[in-house]
């Protein structure tokens, strides 16, 4: 079976950061169901550069590398902190700058972290349906912790929540190929033949 490559983007703005840990666990839990290597890179290391390239149209290499790595990336772990009912701007922001069509038809695992419970809703009112957009295939668990969760009686429910969605994404690395479909709302035929068969 051949090795697959793992990214997860992590958009902490702390170290040490519970986002951070949570992206960690899931990459981890993806590995444990195929052969894969992983990488994780936080955004706040390139947070000056994601800036720059909104503001050029140009990425400088640090940044480069990462967006470089996501294109390349057989499954995708993307993790952000929940702030304000959404994802953070950093983690928005990053995904502004990639290309429309790098994430169409690759695999990816959402999670977020914040405070309390609440905030767990923004996985599917907000990151979901952004990479959805993106056409991204993305896992039907999306994982949510809490600062509760990462206490004694939350933990082994966290656990099982992140056990079975890097199930579920290695389901999708290993049975989805990328989809290049056509996209629904391209003219197939030019506005011009259109007219005449009226």
């Amino acid at each position: 079976m051949t090795m697959s490559s793992i990214v997860a983007i992590t958009a902490g703005l702390s170290q040490p950061s519970s986002t951070r840990l949570l992206a960690d666990r899931l990459s981890a839990a993806v590995a444990e169901n195929l052969p894969a290597s992983t990488k994780t890179y936080e955004l706040r290391d390139v947070a000056h550069d994601i800036t720059d390239h909104l503001l050029t149209g140009f990425p400088p290499p640090r940044l480069k590398e990462v967006v470089d790595a996501v294109a390349g990336a057989d499954g995708l772990v993307a993790v952000s902190p929940i702030f304000n009912a959404s994802y953070s701007g950093l983690f928005k922001s990053f995904f502004d700058v990639l290309d429309e069509d790098v994430l169409r038809g690759k695999p990816v695992l959402l999670g977020a972290t914040g405070g309390t419970a609440r905030h767990s809703l923004a996985l599917e009112h907000a990151l979901r349906p952004m990479f959805v957009y993106l056409r991204a295939v993305v896992a039907p668990t999306a994982v949510f912790a809490a600062t509760d969760d990462w206490a004694a009686g939350g933990a082994d429910t966290l656990h099982d929540r992140v056990a079975r969605a890097g199930a579920e994404l290695a389901a999708l690395i290993t049975n989805t190929q990328p989809v290049k479909a056509r996209d629904p709302f391209e003219l197939t035929t030019s506005f011009e033949d259109l007219l005449k068969r009226s």
